[in-house]
């Protein structure tokens, strides 16, 4: 099935919206060194500096631009976000694919493993697994995938299931397809909605566990993140340093978080033409 995605979400208001703040957003991050003259860890001189003309956020209490801070933050939660989407839902092709495909006791193996891991808090072992190893953006990336992949997992080999019965699969079949080939030709390509929905979901998801493990202070210190900036912050509530330290990163992770949201819900209309109506 083919579906123009961009056309679906140009024609939702919503999506547009989400769309539209995803680019400024991604815009802004990769050109931080441009549009921002300080690095995020540099000492500018001054401490506590209220905004203006040149530190258009203000000046944290190590003399830190947040400006510059707000921007590397969100290439970290970008970064972050789009690498564990990618991962995890690349783990959920391969586990609910293979299960599909074997069926029968392979089927019933993967599937259990899938519905023990599922069964596991996910928020509380990540916790305990980033506190343990304080993990840096690749070590993280792998570690929200672990817990973001068995939902899409059984999603998909659902969906693989009923793909596989299908009119051209059998024909290919009958003609000496190998599995290997008809799931990279076939099965795949079909599942394209199913996949997207699922990167798009995994996507938001591990944008905010990332600012949880941060905000929680068991990710890496030296890592640049909303979370981070919004933990650093809230101890220094009684000042007014609070209104362009804390609602700016806030702001920041609420609106790439809905923008996410906007977007899913755009191409759900896409994938579910009943939504249309």
């Amino acid at each position: 099935m083919h579906i123009n995605y961009w056309g679906e979400i140009k024609r939702d208001s919503l999506g547009r919206a989400g769309m539209g703040t995803l680019v400024v957003l991604a815009l802004l991050a990769i050109g931080a060194p441009i549009v921002s003259q300080y690095q995020p860890a540099e000492y500018t001189g001054a401490i506590f500096q209220p905004p203006s003309s040149q530190y258009w956020l203000g000046t944290n209490d190590v003399g830190q631009d947040i400006w510059a801070q707000l921007l590397y933050g969100a290439r970290t939660s970008l970064l972050i976000g789009s690498g564990a989407a990618l991962l995890s839902t690349f783990f959920s092709v391969l586990a609910g694919g293979m299960a599909a495909v074997l069926g029968g006791f392979g089927d019933r193996v993967l599937m259990r493993a899938v519905d023990a891991l599922i069964a596991v808090p996910p928020v509380i072992v990540a916790i305990l697994a980033a506190a343990y190893f304080r993990p840096g953006a690749s070590m993280l990336i792998i570690l929200l995938s672990a817990f973001l992949w068995p939902g899409g997992a059984r999603l998909i080999r659902s969906q693989a299931l009923s793909v596989k019965e299908r009119m051209h699969i059998a024909a290919a079949r009958t003609f000496g397809s190998s599995w290997p080939y008809l799931i990279r030709r076939h099965i795949i390509p079909d599942l394209g909605p199913v996949l997207t929905a699922i990167l798009v979901l995994n996507f938001r998801r591990a944008v905010f566990m990332e600012a949880g493990l941060s905000f929680l202070g068991v990710a890496d210190p030296t890592v640049i993140s909303w979370g981070k900036m919004m933990q650093q912050a809230l101890k220094f509530s009684y000042l007014e340093v609070w209104k362009w330290w804390l609602l700016p990163a806030g702001a920041a992770l609420s609106m790439t978080i809905a923008a996410l949201t906007f977007t899913g819900f755009a191409l759900e209309k896409a994938i579910n033409p009943r939504l249309k109506k």
